[in-house]
């Protein structure tokens, strides 16, 4: 077991930051007196089961069955093409990209980059559990968003330079998570990427401090607000 691996202290408020990867879900959280951990498991069912007051996911909510959601387009407006563009309720009906992307073309529709097609899995994932009751508490952010608003409006480096990931490290720092270079030396075996646990804080932070979004208040088929929260 993982040295900081811990649940928040019953009663006490806390912040959850998930974020996806390879083997399933990496998760962060900060309480109201600074106290903070991480967890991580294959599905998301145990890790939202955490007692917290707001929680804030890197992976769509709220999909449109064509076109871009408008959310995504103000997103990668302000910070590029770390924003996917077409995430849509029907993506993981398809056998393959070229299949979901010859549907999409023929009826005059874009298509999905390999990055989006690559996390249909999880997007469907989120899809499954999420209502509009449980938006009130769960919503979607975006890392590079949340960095870029913590860094002033300002474009940092790339994620994976080093001078990027120090400069991602450094804000997590200065907003409580006073352990993240420890936990980054404990995540080996584990399967979680150095940037998911990063990305994972970073909404973690989003859920405690975030009041600002970008989107024009769309709502998709089922009732969920499609909006990206920084």
């Amino acid at each position: 077991m993982l040295e900081d691996l811990q649940q928040t202290e019953e009663g006490m408020p806390s912040y959850l930051g998930l974020d996806g990867f390879r083997f399933g879900w990496v998760a962060a959280w900060i309480d109201e007196r600074g106290d903070h951990g991480f967890d991580y498991a294959p599905g998301l069912t145990r890790l939202l089961a955490m007692p917290h007051k707001r929680a804030m996911i890197d992976m769509p909510i709220g999909l449109k069955m064509e076109g871009y959601r408008v959310c995504d387009v103000r997103a990668r407006e302000l910070i590029g093409p770390a924003v996917f563009l077409g995430a849509r309720r029907n993506l993981w009906t398809f056998p393959d990209m070229a299949a979901a992307n010859e549907h999409y073309w023929q009826r005059n529709d874009k298509g999905v980059s390999s990055q989006l097609w690559n996390i249909r899995d999880k997007i469907r994932e989120v899809d499954d559990v999420m209502t509009p009751q449980r938006q009130a508490m769960i919503g979607e952010a975006h890392p590079e968003l949340i960095f870029w608003n913590l860094a002033g409006t300002k474009k940092l480096d790339r994620k994976t330079s080093a001078a990027g990931r120090e400069q991602r490290i450094e804000l997590l720092e200065k907003r409580g998570f006073a352990k993240i270079r420890k936990w980054l030396t404990q995540r080996h075996g584990t399967g979680i990427g150095r940037d998911d646990l990063i990305d994972a804080c970073a909404c973690a932070v989003a859920a405690r401090d975030s009041t600002r979004h970008v989107g024009d208040d769309e709502i998709d088929p089922r009732g969920l607000r499609m909006e990206i929260n920084y």
